[in-house]
């Protein structure tokens, strides 16, 4: 028999600060950490707990009796529902100062490192309708609030396009408008959902592994171009092409319509075979004169406008002067190589995925950049010594890992190869900052510049520049 969770009440908590993933901070009356996901620092609130451990507990404010004056009015309906814009009750200009806060605190107490002082964090200019991709999953059986629940009225309509509840891998939100992505994003999405309602084709339901529409994605660039692929799980001709034929008809403006049919357990696309339905089979954004083909399944940062200012910023703390070697680590579909390159005498770009590194080298041809080379593989097995023997001693490094940050391999070739500076740029600063601590070995940190690239979460980058001591 499960034992029951025992709950625990706080009054009158202070919410302290902002923490980890999102959630705020206050603290119980012996001193534990408490783990708020719905209260903004500054609030004084009351406190069920939800969880507790040795050193913490996680709860929710059951009652405010303060509200913090670091709030503002979400805009989204779905706020609270949703966990897709968790900050959205806190002011940009609070959001921007725990952003900073978060990042100094994790390079000073993880990373126990001397810094100079940190440049102030560059602002998204868009706080709304700034995400480039989005994706939607398809239920029969969406998320209900207590209201309906509660309701005697019998529910016509559980289908749901939106997005899962968080914890919840069988539940959907329906979501009426979403804020990330610039129209025609809704108004696709909405349609998707009327029309398919309409004619009866079904929604996906997980738990029984039956259903026709999986998933849905929309991309858009800066030049206007749209990409929309939708995920059926059932092959059913007929209703593929009813809904495929009506959405070419309805938005001529898109210019890619893709389509996967995916039986697996999981909804990821990257083993499966993305089918051409009309228009081209990529879609292309452009950054200063650079122009990039994107397919279905490319990396490209989310923040349009926003990546173009971290890769400014990448670039300026590079300080190229058009004589250096440069070696763009987990390069991805080589977007930075190929910013840098003009700056530089040549740029050489290690990734793992291959069809990234095919996409940077069809970029690059495309772009007419012939200072590039790529290369693809594991990184901690192909930037060895001897790779390095073999294509050069670099005099800038430019890496940009993923969220696990750099392999200890890869950390301690940096060192060996010690180039003159290194330009870390990281989207996890708790991982960055265990990596710094051990390039602290040669390398002083010499700027550091935390960027926003996602308003009303608490995801942020960072750019830190190192300089090898003499």
């Amino acid at each position: 028999m499960r034992k029951k969770r025992s709950r625990q009440t706080f009054e009158h908590v202070e919410v302290i600060d902002a923490g980890a993933k999102g959630k705020s901070v206050g603290k119980a009356p012996d001193g534990r950490v408490i783990f708020l996901s719905n209260a903004v620092p500054g609030d004084v609130v009351d406190v069920m707990t939800t969880k507790k451990r040795k050193a913490f507990f996680e709860g929710v404010a059951t009652n405010f009796h303060t509200y913090s004056d670091k709030r503002t009015a979400p805009e989204c309906e779905h706020f609270g529902v949703c966990g897709g814009c968790k900050w959205q009750h806190m002011a940009y200009e609070h959001q921007l100062y725990f952003k900073q806060k978060e990042v100094e605190n994790n390079l000073k107490r993880i990373g126990n490192l001397d810094l100079p002082e940190l440049t102030p964090i560059l602002g998204s200019k868009k706080q709304y309708f700034y995400r480039n991709k989005m994706e939607f999953s398809f239920s029969s059986s969406r998320w209900l609030t207590q209201e309906e629940i509660n309701s005697t009225d019998q529910i016509e309509d559980r289908n749901a396009l939106g997005f899962h509840i968080p914890g919840m891998w069988d539940k959907i939100l329906d979501i009426k408008k979403c804020h990330l992505q610039e129209d025609p994003s809704n108004a696709i999405r909405l349609e998707i959902r009327g029309f398919s309602s309409e004619n009866g084709l079904p929604f996906f339901y997980p738990r029984k592994q039956e259903g026709l529409l999986r998933t849905m994605m929309l991309r858009t660039t800066s030049i206007g171009e749209i990409m929309l692929l939708i995920q059926f799980y059932e092959d059913n001709l007929q209703q593929r092409e009813l809904l495929l034929n009506h959405l070419k008809q309805k938005f001529p403006e898109i210019t890619s319509l893709q389509y996967v049919i995916n039986q697996k357990q999981n909804d990821t696309i990257y083993d499966q075979e993305v089918l051409c339905y009309a228009g081209r089979d990529h879609i292309f954004e452009e950054m200063e004169g650079l122009r990039f083909k994107i397919n279905a399944k490319s990396f490209y940062q989310t923040n349009s406008e926003q990546a173009f200012e971290l890769y400014k910023i990448t670039r300026d703390f590079a300080g190229l002067t058009g004589n250096e070697l440069v070696y763009d680590l987990y390069t991805g579909t080589g977007t930075i190589a190929q910013f840098v390159a003009k700056n530089a005498k040549k740029v050489i770009g290690i990734e793992s995925v291959p069809e990234a590194i095919e996409d940077a080298k069809t970029n690059a041809a495309n772009n007419e950049i012939t200072n590039v080379d790529f290369f693809v593989g594991d990184m901690k097995n192909v930037f060895s010594k001897e790779f390095v023997n073999l294509h050069g001693q670099p005099d800038i490094v430019i890496t940009d890992p993923p969220r696990d940050g750099m392999h200890k391999q890869v950390v301690e070739q940096l060192l060996h190869a010690a180039p003159p500076k290194i330009v870390y740029v990281s989207c996890n600063s708790a991982t960055q900052a265990r990596d710094l601590a051990i390039l602290n070995k040669k390398y002083t940190i010499v700027k550091v510049q935390p960027v926003d690239m996602f308003p009303q979460t608490h995801h942020v980058e960072n750019v830190v520049l190192l300089k090898k001591r003499v």
